[in-house]
């Protein structure tokens, strides 16, 4: 949001627009493509990039719009109240996304894995120990090592808890109207940011090569790698609203009273902040 929203009257209503459907499309093109790859499908990763890199021009020529929009004064203070309820619902149906795996994680070692280890299956593998992180009753899964918290995990809970003071130091900047305060701790959380997702794609790297750890290393590698890299996607795509929010914060788009597109990115950073403190319990801990 500008600050040249708030004398307007009306509710704007913006034109047709074709990025939903390109939205849609990319997403659908990226999931095909990451089942294919994740099946050994040769074209897999081609048409997972594909679908990548579409997503990203989408979200690039869609923000632009927007922030078009809110810099020529068309949103008013009701637009304002919809933004801010589009992105509860928003926050809300990821908390929804992360609770079905969260869900799977927990009727796989909770309720199937204990069953598994009953008496009555003893008779069918006698040799079953039903803890978790095995490889399976039936001995179709290689070896693997479990992971630990220690030590790239708990740098990484430090790393976004560190970037959630910043963020909120950089937003009381914001409401104060120091710009350059407001962007040096924006520029900060984005750095945070940048070096966990650096330090995971080190922790995939080392799980695959050194602990045997793949998506097919049973109901164990198949929810750490859903729980820990769809995070891992959200801290990205969080990343990539808040280099945006930089760039507006730099070319002064907002105001101390009025400045919804920072809060908003800053809500979403805080959901993947808390989600991660969640699965580093569940996931490392546990």
């Amino acid at each position: 949001m500008s600050s040249n929203h708030a004398a307007v009257p009306y509710y704007f209503v913006p034109g047709p627009s074709r990025w939903p459907l390109l939205g849609g499309a990319s997403l659908l093109l990226t999931m095909i493509g990451a089942s294919a790859w994740v099946n050994d499908v040769s074209w897999g990763p081609y048409l997972n990039l594909a679908g990548i890199a579409g997503i990203l021009l989408v979200l690039y020529f869609w923000f632009g719009d927007a922030i078009g929009e809110s810099e020529k004064g068309l949103y008013s203070e009701r637009i304002d109240h919809s933004f801010r309820w589009s992105m509860s619902w928003f926050i809300f149906s990821e908390v929804m996304f992360f609770g079905a795996f969260f869900g799977a994680l927990f009727y796989a070692r909770s309720i199937s894995m204990p069953w598994l280890g009953d008496l009555d299956h003893k008779l069918i593998w006698p040799d079953f120990s039903a803890h978790w992180g095995n490889t399976g009753p039936a001995g179709t899964v290689q070896d693997f090592v479990t992971m630990t918290p220690f030590w790239i995990p708990t740098i990484n809970t430090a790393l976004l808890l560190l970037s959630g003071v910043t963020l909120t130091i950089s937003h009381h900047a914001l409401r104060a109207g120091h710009r350059s305060v407001t962007a040096l701790f924006l520029f900060a959380t984005i750095a945070l940011g940048a070096v966990f997702m650096g330090f995971q794609v080190y922790e995939y790297v080392h799980a695959y090569s050194e602990l045997n750890l793949k998506l097919t290393s049973g109901i164990y590698g198949a929810t750490f790698f859903m729980l820990t890299g769809f995070h891992g996607f959200h801290v990205t795509m969080g990343a990539i609203m808040l280099s945006v929010i930089l760039y507006r914060v730099l070319k002064g788009h907002f105001t101390p009273e009025h400045h919804f597109g920072f809060e908003g990115a800053a809500w979403y950073w805080h959901f993947v902040d808390v989600v991660w403190l969640g699965l580093y319990v569940v996931v490392y801990w546990l």
